[in-house]
């Protein structure tokens, strides 16, 4: 600051726009200042305006939904910093949080939209077309005619995240993705792939497919890019064309790179197909514009509605009722919304972990790590699961002697050397009896790797359980993307339910929610615990509980209390809504909890009160191996395996370190077997005994082998139309062998003679 005047950037393109020197706010001593305050679904930011609407001070941060005492130090910055004051000054509010926080302080609130295009008119008069991409939400507003004539029309998205900002960094931390290199990843030049771009769930299910189908993540951004644009050009555009200029604002707008890439690449192909008349002259970067202040749009709206009201209109009267709801008042209006904590009282959560607070059981190298000598021969057992990779090795006799897991890195051939590295430390070449495999990295890896015995994931988690609890009447395992309950009888599965279409009550979706608060997992359940009342959330979809859980964040809930409330909801979408079972009195006595969502005590707990409802006399068991239960049931099958005569065929360590690989997806890939025309993926490995395929339109020398994914039926596994006989004649055979017997009475009891 020099001689009372600020320096501050304007808007790129935007001359006079913003002043670029502006007197500080002692200049203005005695005028009213106007402050406009954005509390939206991941960030606060506040503009501070001079009495002509001149922007002295703005900025935002993350509120980790703590949207009340986020605003209270914004105001106390202001207070202090820049002369903002209670009976002069003026707080208009906008966002998802404005309607709790603003009349504990004076302040008006403003509807989003019409904040936003508030500040557009005053600052960009011939737009026609605005993208508002949020953290938890979208907005497009279309704009018809000139000054006093100029009419909206506003399409909004808010009660799904497929789209926005979160749903992108939220892909991104799972893909190990820094911040600072997704907003530098672009979009055009990479081949695209299907992801759902109306669900949230479905989208991230997508996303995850094509992680473990070795898809680079360049491509799976590049893809996420496409699906955000496609979704706001076919779902919030009803139909009409968005005509230049447009303009892109919010967050992601303004960081991602690639997404500014997607958009320019889509408007001009729909300018061209619409045949849409843009002036030779123009070059269209000009035409689609991305403000250097995109953030701050609705703040400066607000701005801009307080310019047109009374000076007596949102008249700040300082910050004191707003400190009381934040150290008191929330706790008792919460108190009369929700309900109590996870456990009754301090005696109630002793009893609890008393009984189940035990250190996870772990299979210790037996010295290994001190003598440097192999275990002696083992079943490996391997789970390649959606978040991590868990090996354990098994002694002939059925002793778990090493345990060990590797986050997946996003490609399951990666995910298997980081994995084996750490057996190699433990057990030679010459040790494998056998190798079994189980997991969503199955199919890709089992001819890779030279597994043994590729075992389907029901099979594996049932073998595990039944090995430390033979008596029990049912498994349930929740994983990271999928939930499996198994029904037994005497040993045997009887029945089983298997839910993977949805996110709403595996251990990915709260992952993911304690990833967008800055919850590490490992202390997700102490502050679930430490909660004194949480909200009661609804059962069901992801996408309506992802919903829900931005409503009660609007009420003030807090990470912690929203934690608590997901950790209760989670068995009822578990064994109601995913599950389908009623009445758990008809399944038996003994419960067997495993999978690693049930690591964290505060689902235990749940899960735990919720079968005693049920079933007064039921005996609850945590595996004691909950997350490596997947690997233990793969070495078992092994070990059944190898006692039959089996002899291994594993390729060895040096050779699955030696492993290279490339992947290919291009029209070439494309399977063009039936109408569907999968986009598939060539995963290209290099094995001395691979014959190539120097006949394919993507060749293949010799010495390399070939593994196709991405596909949707077994046709899709094959190129060539000698391979696709072979796969006709062995679903010819299978049908044979187990003929379709309501179709053979359709057409046989109702022949006539």
């Amino acid at each position: 600051m020099a001689n009372g005047l600020v320096q501050i950037q304007g808007i790129e393109g935007e001359p006079g726009a913003l002043l670029a020197a502006i007197p500080s706010p002692a200049v203005y001593e005695g005028e009213s200042l106007i402050c406009g305050l954005d509390v939206g679904s991941t960030t606060c930011k506040y503009t501070l305006a001079s009495p002509r609407g001149e922007v002295l001070a703005q900025a935002y941060e993350r509120h980790n939904t703590r949207q009340a005492e986020k605003v209270l130090s914004f105001l106390t910055l202001l207070e202090t910093s820049h002369g903002l004051t209670p009976g002069r000054d003026r707080v208009f509010f906008t966002g998802s949080g404005a309607g709790i926080i603003a009349p504990l302080v004076g302040g008006k609130v403003v509807q989003e939209v019409v904040a936003v295009a508030a500040a557009v008119d005053k600052l960009h008069p011939n737009v026609r077309f605005v993208s508002e991409i949020g953290g938890e939400d979208m907005k497009t507003i279309f704009f018809q005619g000139e000054g006093i004539s100029r009419s909206k029309q506003v399409l909004m998205q808010s009660a799904c995240s497929g789209g926005t900002g979160t749903f992108i960094e939220k892909t991104a931390r799972k893909l190990e993705i820094s911040s600072e290199s997704l907003s530098k990843m672009g979009y055009s030049g990479y081949p695209l792939h299907k992801i759902s771009s109306k669900c949230g769930i479905f989208a991230e299910a997508d996303a995850n497919t094509l992680l473990k189908a070795g898809v680079p993540v360049e491509e799976i951004i590049a893809s996420l890019f496409e699906a955000v644009v496609y979704q706001n050009l076919a779902t919030l555009t009803k139909g009409n064309t968005p005509m230049p200029e447009i303009l892109l604002l919010g967050g992601p707008n303004l960081f991602f790179k690639g997404l500014q890439e997607a958009w320019r690449y889509h408007l001009g192909k729909v300018w061209k197909e619409r045949k849409i008349q843009v002036s030779d002259d123009r070059d269209i970067s000009t035409l689609i514009r991305v403000p250097d202040n995109a953030l701050y749009y609705a703040a400066l709206g607000c701005v801009e509605v307080a310019l047109r009201e009374s000076g007596a209109t949102g008249l700040y009267f300082g910050s004191d009722k707003l400190k009381y709801w934040i150290e008191t008042g929330q706790y008792e209006e919460k108190k009369k919304m929700g309900r109590g904590g996870l456990c009754k009282d301090d005696a109630d959560l002793a009893t609890f972990k008393a009984r189940y607070e035990k250190p996870q059981a772990s299979a210790p190298p037996a010295g290994v790590a001190v003598t440097g000598h192999s275990i002696g021969p083992v079943l490996l057992g391997c789970d390649f699961g959606s978040t991590t990779a868990k090996a354990v090795c098994m002694s002939p006799e059925k002793e778990l002697l090493f345990s060990c897991y590797a986050l997946s890195k996003g490609n399951p051939i990666e995910d298997a050397k980081a994995l084996f590295r750490q057996v190699r430390a433990v057990v030679s070449d010459g040790d494998i009896l056998g190798l079994a495999i189980t997991g969503y990295g199955k199919d890709l890896l089992k001819g890779i790797l030279g597994a043994d015995c590729p075992v389907v994931e029901t099979i594996a988690h049932a073998s595990a359980g039944l090995h430390f609890f033979p008596d029990a009447d049912c498994i349930c395992d929740v994983g990271g993307v999928d939930v499996k309950i198994m029904i037994l009888n005497n040993g045997a599965v009887t029945d089983f339910r298997l839910n993977s279409q949805c996110s709403s009550g595996n251990g990915a979706f709260l992952q993911g929610v304690a990833e967008r608060f800055n919850i590490p997992m490992g202390d997700m359940a102490d502050g679930a615990f430490k909660a004194l009342a949480m909200p009661t959330l609804s059962m069901g979809c992801g996408v309506f509980l992802q919903s829900d859980i931005v409503n009660q964040q609007r009420k003030g809930w807090q990470a912690e209390e929203i934690l608590a409330g997901l950790c209760a909801i989670l068995p009822l979408n578990v064994w109601i809504y995913a599950g389908g079972m009623n009445n758990l009195q008809q399944v038996g006595r003994k419960y067997i909890l495993q999978g690693g969502t049930h690591r964290n005590l505060a689902v235990v707990k749940t899960q735990v009160d919720f079968i005693l409802s049920k079933v007064p006399e039921a005996e609850v068991v945590v595996h004691p191996y909950s997350g490596e239960a997947g690997a233990i049931g793969a070495a078992l099958v092994a070990l059944d395996w190898w006692k039959g005569g089996g002899q291994t065929i594993f390729r060895g360590f040096d050779s699955i370190e030696r492993l290279t690989y490339k992947t290919a997806t291009s029209t070439d890939t494309v399977c063009h077997w039936c109408p569907v025309n999968c986009q598939r993926s060539f995963i290209d490995v290099a094995l001395l005994e691979g014959k190539g395929r120097p006949w394919s339109k993507v060749p293949l020398t010799t010495g390399w082998e070939r593994v196709i994914v991405n596909n949707s039926c077994p046709k899709g596994l094959v190129e060539d139309l000698t391979e696709m006989k072979v796969i006709k004649a062995g679903i010819e055979k299978t049908k044979n062998a187990y003929p379709n017997v309501a179709d053979m009475v359709r057409q046989e009891g109702f022949r006539r003679n």
